[in-house]
């Protein structure tokens, strides 16, 4: 009885250890792995470490495909969401494609610290990296925070004619760096977002109505009332020109050699070019078939005789 539990019971010890040296094996074998010690590892500890990578590594490619698809399936519905809400579509390219890739960063370094790796080091290295990027690229990256800005709050949008910079023109392109410019005279301007966010924005077309001013100068004998009713019939005579808000011809100052209007009526929009060639066509034959001069700029020079 007792060698039979004698026997059982070394059977049991012998059983154990089995595990205990596999174990013990295979910690040595990745010790020295991650020691670089490669040239120390046995054959039976290469089998240990093919298979504790090699599953590792199974998964981890699992792992990646799973990510893109799914980083693609929310990316596109990133897309399609903003879409819905008729956001920017440059600005929603650009927001579906960097969630695409941050999301796929962070599956990447997932996978590296599944691997034992330190991650930290990688998060310093990343923003060491974000440092030195955005020392060179200041410039370019301050044109891409204005163009952002622009793109979210919308000071003009394409069609718009503004005055930016500068430099007057309709509105082509609007980019997350540049802002495309087509003049009136036929020239494309691109200017870069940083020096038009950064400065006075006039957006002329932005209300559906503007005012067309034609200033003039008439002679001091005529009388003003007269004036006043001819000016106003010069404007009824513009067809395009809006009766309301209603038009007005105001005197705006006394000049050296004339009295100063100024003749104010309203248009839309598309008709201001329009209205204001007619009014200044309409005007000056209004003045002449009322026999009304728009004098020259005169002086008046006294000479006195001296006396000897």
């Amino acid at each position: 009885m007792n060698l039979s539990l004698l026997a059982q019971t070394t059977g049991d010890e012998v059983a154990g250890s089995v595990p205990d040296a596999a174990d013990a094996i295979r910690t040595g074998a990745l010790e020295k792995v991650r020691d670089l010690h490669f040239t120390d590892i046995s054959g039976q500890e290469w089998v240990y470490v093919a298979e504790y990578y090699g599953l590792r590594a199974m998964f981890v490619v699992v792992l990646m495909i799973f990510a893109w698809t799914l980083s693609g399936w929310i990316s596109s519905l990133v897309r399609r969401g903003l879409a819905r809400v008729k956001f920017d579509e440059t600005l929603t390219k650009f927001i579906a494609k960097l969630v695409r890739w941050l999301l796929l960063l962070l599956v990447a370094l997932t996978c590296v610290s599944y691997f034992g790796v330190d991650t930290t080091s990688f998060a310093a290295v990343l923003g060491a990296a974000g440092l030195a990027i955005g020392l060179a690229f200041q410039g370019t990256l301050s044109n891409f925070a204005a163009g952002g800005m622009l793109l979210i709050f919308r000071p003009y949008k394409v069609g718009d004619v503004v005055n930016v910079a500068g430099i007057l023109g309709k509105v082509n392109e609007i980019a997350l760096f540049t802002t495309e410019i087509d003049t009136f005279d036929g020239r494309r301007i691109i200017i870069p977002n940083s020096s038009i966010y950064g400065a006075v924005i006039e957006n002329i077309t932005y209300h559906p109505r503007r005012r067309v001013d034609v200033e003039v100068g008439v002679a001091y004998d005529v009388d003003i009332d007269t004036t006043r009713r001819v000016l106003l019939k010069a404007i009824e005579s513009v067809s395009l020109a809006l009766h309301d808000p209603e038009p007005a011809a105001v005197i705006t100052g006394l000049g050296a050699s004339s009295v100063d209007w100024s003749v104010r009526a309203w248009a839309r929009r598309d008709d201001f070019f329009d209205v204001k060639q007619a009014l200044i066509r309409a005007v000056k034959m209004e003045l002449d078939q009322a026999g009304i001069a728009i004098p020259f700029p005169q002086m008046d020079v006294h000479l006195d005789r001296l006396k000897v």
